[in-house]
């Protein structure tokens, strides 16, 4: 039985009547937009106290509905649908119809989960989490008949959950919470200024021609509604600044280097080798994989403005054996992560665009792909998200967040997803993984010391 109670549902359209030039325009989908097509929608949310006399009442609900009918004028595209051509046998282009249809918009309740509930690191509720959140079994082409975008204000007990589904085909991570913080802004401020924030700047080119109907790109849609694993479990590690720096210290002494290892890519060397310290069967010649996806923006000739609405990033793949990353030690790991990241150059970028033109690859949903059992000793990582963004700024007018959740659509093993942590300078890192991984993880010393725990 459900501990979230909807209350209501409704479609929030831009405000503005004055904007002709933009009614029914046609945004063509870029190759980064068009390769995240069969994956679930972007799932994020903030969870805020709330104060003894603060209400979430049917004022409080307005004004949130009309500050992102306001926050809908600038994203224009997220009020849209998906669009599909088929433009002749077995050739599909798809694009965004900027049609003003709207964003869904669900007021919900629980008269029985709290913020502490939520805020518990070791171990994140899977099935209240996913009730917090709109769209949960939504796949970004399903962007034709449902809204590109989806939030849900959910009172707690004691506060506020706000969770957001946006179609990942259509924006980034970056893009995403450019979105958050324009809402949370015009809540907070109101909207005279509203005419002062710039519109997304969105992509300008001719139709891509995919080679296959568009049929095929939905063939896995027969499935049901995807389930999340009961195996995994999520927790979050939090890393202090101080103890940031104290590894990337340790990693550029130890490869001799003067500040070229970053404290992300340290960190997230210290992880990596945790998790294969957790895995006793795993043989040393093991092949162990870690795909970091990697921001474009700042990559590409001429980089992209900040206010590039759609995708712009890209997997990169850094592989070893087990061996190799137990042997040669924190620095050298971080090394290997640091130079797969730097060759991501804008050379390279434009090389994997032409490749992906003549044979275009579809990112596969998780769901469609056949599961790795629980016993298998592979180990298979994903790292997203950024520690860059702007979580913790965005203050709806009752306070900053106290804390940020992933939907449980990125529920698979080996992710993990990276976020600013509460304090200045300090990194969260939500880990999807298998409860004995985890228990290994918590009782190995070495990467324990550098886990903030009180």
């Amino acid at each position: 039985m459900t501990q979230i109670q909807h209350i209501s549902t409704s479609t929030i359209r831009p405000i503005s009547t004055d904007t002709d030039e933009l009614a029914h325009r046609r945004i063509e989908l870029t190759p980064w937009d068009l390769r995240m097509i069969n994956l679930g929608y972007h799932q994020k949310g903030l969870l805020f106290h709330k104060s003894a006399d603060q209400e979430v009442n049917h004022g409080l609900i307005q004004h949130l509905k009309a500050s992102l009918s306001r926050t809908l004028d600038i994203f224009y595209p997220l009020a849209g649908r998906l669009a599909v051509t088929e433009v002749e046998d077995k050739v599909t282009c798809i694009s965004i119809d900027c049609n003003g249809s709207g964003a869904q918009f669900v007021h919900a309740a629980s008269d029985c989960v709290t913020v502490a509930d939520l805020l518990n690191p070791a171990c994140i509720p899977d099935g209240i989490i996913h009730n917090l959140f709109p769209l949960n079994s939504v796949v970004n082409y399903e962007g034709i008949s449902n809204p590109l975008l989806a939030v849900q204000v959910t009172q707690l007990v004691d506060g506020i959950f706000i969770g957001c589904s946006a179609n990942h085909a259509a924006i980034d991570g970056t893009s995403f919470w450019h979105f958050f913080n324009t809402w949370s802004e015009i809540s907070r401020i109101g909207s005279d200024h509203v005419s002062q924030i710039p519109r997304p700047v969105c992509a300008t080119g001719l139709p891509i021609r995919l080679p296959f109907s568009y049929s095929k790109i939905i063939k896995g849609k027969n499935r049901t509604e995807p389930s999340t694993d009961d195996s995994l479990q999520r927790v979050v590690f939090h890393f202090s600044k101080e103890k940031m720096t104290e590894l990337k210290a340790k990693a550029n002494a130890e490869m001799g280097t003067n500040n070229v290892i970053s404290s992300l890519q340290a960190l997230v060397a210290h992880l990596w080798r945790a998790i294969i310290r957790s895995k006793h069967n795993l043989s040393p010649d093991e092949q162990t994989t870690y795909m970091v996806v990697v921001g474009l923006r700042q990559r590409l000739k001429p980089p992209l403005p900040k206010e590039y609405l759609g995708n712009a990033l890209l997997g990169v793949m850094v592989k070893s054996t087990a061996g190799e990353l137990l042997q040669q030690g924190l620095g050298w790991v971080a090394l290997q992560i640091n130079k797969r990241i730097a060759s991501m150059t804008a050379g390279e970028v434009s090389r994997y665009l032409e490749e992906w033109m003549t044979s275009p690859v579809l990112v596969p949903n998780p769901s469609d792909v056949p599961k790795i059992t629980t016993s298998s000793s592979s180990v298979n990582l994903l790292i997203g998200s950024s520690p860059r963004f702007n979580v913790y700024g965005n203050d709806f007018g009752w306070g900053r967040p106290v804390a940020v959740r992933s939907g449980t659509a990125a529920k698979q093993n080996g992710n993990l997803t990276v976020f600013p942590g509460a304090e200045e300078g300090s990194i969260d890192f939500e880990a999807c993984l298998l409860p004995e991984t985890l228990q290994a993880m918590k009782e190995d010393a070495e990467f324990m010391e550098a886990v903030f725990t009180s």
